[in-house]
């Protein structure tokens, strides 16, 4: 008898160009899940004491990568936070000052975004000497000011929730 694999559930929004303007709500989580990039303590960043979790030494280098992202060109990083298990960031996209670069893997969304986040994936994989993060990622377009504002919030308080958050595995 033949053990059948899952289907994967699609990910990406079919026909949608991940490659446009635009803002993109992005959630990236760790293999398995585990608590690897900050612990449970809260700390101010100094600037107006915006909480956020104490960072491992993974989750520095995690943070350190996000912050490269903006080296391509047209692509931003809005706001992010890194947690325990998983990491959330809004990137934008401006098209007119995009190069045009497509991601190594093969994928009916191989565009901006995918490109994005599989170059940092690996980046941060490299410097650590091991795959950290799942396979995928989830995105989330954000369609207009009220969304954007919804998610900034959720991405600002993430830290102050920890315990609520659907992450969250116990300590």
């Amino acid at each position: 008898m033949e053990n059948k694999l899952p289907e994967r559930k699609r990910t990406r929004m079919k026909y949608f160009d991940y490659g446009r303007n635009g803002a993109y709500f992005i959630t990236i989580c760790t293999q398995e899940r585990k608590k690897i990039l900050a612990d449970n303590m809260l700390v101010g960043d100094g600037v107006l004491d915006i909480p956020k979790m104490r960072l491992t030494e993974y989750g520095k280098i995690v943070e350190k990568n996000i912050k490269l992202i903006e080296k391509a060109k047209g692509v931003y990083v809005d706001k992010y936070v890194v947690m325990p298990n998983h990491i959330h960031l809004i990137i934008a996209i401006r098209n007119d000052v995009v190069e045009n670069g497509m991601s190594r893997t093969p994928s009916p969304t191989n565009a901006i975004i995918p490109h994005v986040i599989s170059t940092f994936k690996r980046f941060c994989n490299k410097e650590i000497g091991k795959k950290i993060f799942q396979r995928s990622f989830h995105d989330h377009i954000i369609r207009n000011s009220d969304d954007y504002d919804k998610i900034s919030r959720y991405i600002y308080e993430n830290p102050l929730i920890w315990e609520k958050d659907c992450f969250y595995e116990g300590k």
